[in-house]
């Protein structure tokens, strides 16, 4: 493998090379909060390119042991730019056939440490750590302590990182367990995202979410339940959306 350093440097180039000043105005101005809050940077690519660029990468590295990709995944996350974060989690999910229940500690501690916003949140969750769910349920109920975090991206990771599955007909119980816990959480950004998940299992499944739904809509957010219902048909969602 190339040396670590200029394998990071090449990429670092290319994301310069391929920033496009119009959209790196636009998304610093979109994402004012998080970049206030957490200190995200941006160069300013559109996610094609980034995807093209982590693609392209990869394969130099991809004969390369699983810890030692990993720790270049470190070093991208480290940099603070939201397009290395997104290289960093692209890689992690490409090592999908390496990965062991060991792993979780690793993905957790990203997660608490380098997830600052919805679009981090959901590309870690329905990719990498939701694949890692995927193949290791013992570590639902760890998943399921995060409803009860103040870190309002946990909250939501909680129920987005099912989504994974639930495409897949799996977890669909835990799924609704989740719904459960989060089912009066105040944030918008955690409505939205058990809502999103609930609509998920609509697609397989709409009379359960249907039921779940009419059995819950005098205490559930408005936002959640607009989300969950969203794929119903015309009639369920008028229902399920009549206040009694």
């Amino acid at each position: 493998m190339k040396d670590e350093e200029e394998i990071i440097q090449q990429i670092r180039e290319e994301l310069i090379k391929n920033a496009d000043e119009e959209y790196h105005t636009r998304i610093k101005r979109f994402s004012r909060e998080e970049i206030a809050q957490h200190k995200i940077r941006y160069y300013g690519l559109r996610t094609p390119f980034t995807r093209k660029i982590s693609s392209t990468y990869f394969k130099n590295i991809k004969k390369e042991c699983k810890e030692k990709i990993f720790e270049l995944c470190e070093i991208l996350l480290q940099s603070g730019y939201s397009e290395e974060r997104s290289i960093a989690f692209d890689w992690a999910f490409r090592v999908k056939k390496q990965y062991t229940l060991s792993d979780f500690q690793r993905f957790e501690s990203w997660l608490k440490t380098y997830v600052t916003g919805w679009g981090s949140c959901d590309d870690f969750c329905t990719h990498a750590f939701g694949e890692f769910v995927y193949q290791f349920s013992e570590v639902i109920p760890r998943v399921k302590k995060w409803t009860q975090s103040d870190n309002r991206w946990l909250r939501r990771a909680a129920a987005v990182i099912f989504i994974y599955s639930i495409r897949r007909d799996t977890s669909i119980e835990q799924g609704f367990k989740i719904a459960d816990l989060l089912l009066l959480d105040q944030d918008d950004m955690v409505q939205k995202g058990y809502g999103w998940m609930l609509k998920e299992i609509s697609n397989l499944y709409p009379q359960r979410v249907f039921e779940y739904v009419m059995a819950r809509k005098d205490r559930m957010p408005r936002t959640s339940l607009r989300y969950a219902i969203e794929k119903l048909s015309p009639e369920l969602k008028k229902r399920a959306m009549a206040r009694e």
